[in-house]
């Protein structure tokens, strides 16, 4: 079974058990939450797609913790222009485990 759901303008496909990386959502480790905006779920035999979200569908999920990703550097460098631009960008994210999937 795996369920595929909305957060944070980006989509994620997922199965019960799976550690994912979500946008920084500021809560407490350990604490458990219930993702509404699933659009889409499959069982062995079954598939629903919703319009735009699964009626009755949730997803709980069990915060493990926060944390910074690894800087990601961006380099611009224009050849014969004496022109460079170094840039680094570090991405907040909650660490999260799917625990149940119901729909």
């Amino acid at each position: 079974m795996y369920a595929v759901f909305k957060n944070g303008g980006k989509q994620y496909k997922v199965k019960e058990g799976d550690i994912i990386l979500l946008d920084k959502m500021s809560l407490e480790p350990k604490s458990k939450l219930e993702l509404n905006e699933v659009l889409a779920i499959s069982n062995e035999d079954k598939f629903s797609l919703g319009t735009p979200f699964v009626k009755g569908a949730k997803i709980e999920i069990e915060v493990i913790n926060e944390g910074r990703a690894k800087k990601v550097v961006t380099f611009k460098k224009r050849r014969r222009k004496d022109s460079k631009t170094k840039r680094g960008f570090r991405r907040d994210f909650t660490r999260v485990r799917v625990l149940k999937i119901v729909g």
